[in-house]
């Protein structure tokens, strides 16, 4: 049983289709990255996986319940973290811990949800309109997981922390998944994605445009990766020399770096082959691959926000 399963579910707003015949198949102790610009439908998606929207077609599933008939179940068994979340500023941390883990009638502490997102017990007893940005982050992240919840749905969950705090999130999230928690990740930052996603979706005016790992997404798009080689000198025929061979997109010198656009792997191998058959000392070799950033680029195009 997939932990969230969707099938050609599809919503529209009049006119305008949200999401358009969405098929996904998330596994319990998966972390799934959902990408997409603004408008592409990831928060209608989300909002239809909690029952807030309803379908206009399709279905979709929750550790196998009907997200729009069994919705009391589900929310037993989720934990989430939405985007734009309030909390009571006059109620203390602790407060809202209390009130989550009784709500999800769990057995669970307020120690370990705070050790857990790095608040601390003076943190707790504080109210919650002396918390910073990055505090309240972390709070809500506590409250969504009380009670050892089975999914966790992330909207933007490290909005306003700082690096220390992101990589604390990105260890939670680890951490979650290794015992069993199914992650669904929403995130604009594609660098946390990409260190902590096994499989991204990506989707664009509401259909899922590339889904898979991030090395199989990167095999989906066209372009060079940019192989970096330090030199002891440069000889003078050398940017000429690779530019000529096969696989080569450009070759551009810099001091004594040729930077190298290679779109075939095997380009690589025959650029530093040619520089040393000049007679060059290769003393540093980077490759620089692409990037996550790279694939959304090729695979969406970023509008303005249609509150879709």
């Amino acid at each position: 049983m997939s932990a969230i399963e969707t099938r050609s579910l599809t919503k529209q707003f009049g006119s305008l289709t949200a999401v358009d015949c969405l098929d996904l198949d998330i596994d319990r102790g998966e972390i799934y990255g959902f990408l997409g610009p603004n408008g592409a439908g990831k928060s209608t998606t989300i909002n239809i996986l909690l029952d807030l929207t309803r379908p206009s077609a399709g279905e979709a599933r929750v550790l196998g319940h009907d997200c729009q008939t069994e919705s009391e179940e589900i929310r037993e068994q989720i934990g989430v973290l939405p985007e734009g979340f309030d909390l009571y500023g006059r109620l203390t941390g602790r407060q809202h811990l209390t009130f989550a883990i009784k709500a999800k009638g769990a057995d669970d502490t307020i120690d370990r949800l705070l050790t857990q997102v790095g608040l601390n017990d003076a943190d707790a007893d504080r109210t919650v309109d002396g918390y910073s940005k990055g505090m309240r982050q972390r709070l809500a992240l506590g409250m969504a997981m009380a009670g050892d919840p089975e999914v966790l749905v992330l909207d933007e969950p490290s909005s306003g922390l700082d690096p220390t705090g992101i990589q604390q999130v990105q260890e939670i999230v680890k951490q979650e998944a290794e015992r069993g928690t199914a992650v669904f990740f929403s995130s604009h930052i594609l660098g946390e994605v990409e260190a902590v996603c096994d499989r991204v979706g990506i989707l664009n005016h509401g259909e899922l445009v590339a889904e898979g790992s991030i090395d199989e997404l990167r095999q989906q798009i066209t372009g060079a990766d940019k192989l970096i080689l330090s030199l002891d000198d440069v000889p003078a025929e050398a940017v000429e020399s690779v530019s000529t061979l096969g696989g080569i997109a450009g070759v551009e010198q810099v001091d004594s770096q040729l930077l190298i656009d290679c779109f075939d792997p095997r380009a690589k191998v025959r650029a530093i082959d040619a520089v040393t058959s000049l007679g060059a000392t290769v003393v540093d070799i980077r490759v620089k691959d692409r990037s996550l950033s790279d694939v959304f680029t090729a695979m969406t195009t970023v509008e303005d926000d249609s509150g879709a």
